[in-house]
């Protein structure tokens, strides 16, 4: 099941967008943020009351892997994880890339 995405230039927007996701009914481990660091998606996913993608979401292969892997793999692999496929995930990486945050959302 592909999950709910959009792309937001800063951790403001996201802020913005996960708290609509919150009043539509969706809960913190319903709604995934991701940056292009790893240390910018653990803030933006803590100041917003979100959730960030990991081993039940991509199973524990593709975490592990993802440990070896450049960040930009690990990064469209998270996304395919969430259920679009590797075209929309290389699409939303690139513009993670250029300092995008990625909110998703899935039920």
């Amino acid at each position: 099941m592909k999950a709910y995405a959009k792309l937001v230039n800063n951790g403001l927007e996201a802020f913005d967008v996960v708290n609509d996701l919150h009043r539509q009914g969706y809960t913190e481990k319903e709604i995934y943020v991701l940056a292009h660091e790893r240390d910018r998606t653990d803030r933006l996913a803590d100041a917003a009351a979100a959730n960030t993608v990991g081993v039940a979401e991509e199973g524990m292969f593709d975490t592990v892997a993802n440990l070896f892997r450049k960040r930009g793999d690990a990064l469209r692999s998270k996304i395919e994880s969430m259920g679009f496929d590797a075209y929309e995930a290389s699409m939303y990486e690139a513009e993670l890339d250029n300092g995008k945050v990625l909110v998703m959302a899935r039920h």
